[in-house]
């Protein structure tokens, strides 16, 4: 037994694992004592990478994804590699999906877009003093880069245009840094 905040967990069985997610399901008491169950899905940690050139350029992702069946404009957003730091990660999207090295990192904080039954947690950077070299994507990556100035990544957030929450996030504190 093991107490997890108002909740005792009574035992936790792995019921599906790959190299990107875990589902847990846990035998629980709930807060009010009733018995019962909850399951955890746990995503494989990550980052989202938002490059700012000194115009106030940025460059985003156009890319299909799986789960939701359509394109969506986002910033770079990758998983991490097990024992990988979180600004190498970073680096190595960046690197991959666009082809942009930086000179300057920013570490905007973290962001969990699921709070509820979903462990997913992503480490949001601002990367300056860009260049400009050979992307190499995954395999599974057909990844359009598009530009754009601060100022309209932001109204595409508000507008739901970008869906993707750890990209809203950092674009709209992005903005706020950099008094757009």
């Amino acid at each position: 037994m093991k107490t997890h905040g108002p909740w005792t967990i009574k035992s936790s069985k792995s019921v599906y694992q790959d190299p990107w997610i875990e589902v847990t399901r846990d035998e629980v008491t709930q807060p009010d004592g009733n018995p019962g169950t909850y399951a955890v899905v746990t995503i494989k940690p990550g980052v989202s990478v938002l490059p700012i050139s000194p115009d106030g350029t940025v460059y985003l992702t156009n890319e299909f994804h799986y789960a939701v069946g359509r394109n969506t404009l986002e910033t770079v957003s990758g998983g991490r590699e097990d024992g990988e730091a979180p600004l190498i990660s970073a680096q190595r999207e960046l690197q991959e999906e666009l082809g942009i090295l930086a000179e300057t990192w920013t570490h905007m904080g973290t962001v969990d877009p699921f709070t509820s039954n979903i462990v997913s947690p992503a480490e949001l950077y601002i990367a300056e003093d860009l260049t400009f070299a050979e992307t190499s994507p995954d395999a599974t990556e057909i990844i359009q880069c598009v530009e754009m100035s601060l100022a309209e990544a932001v109204q595409k957030v508000l507008d739901s245009e970008i869906t993707h929450a750890p990209s809203g996030v950092l674009i709209l504190k992005a903005a706020r840094l950099k008094g757009v």
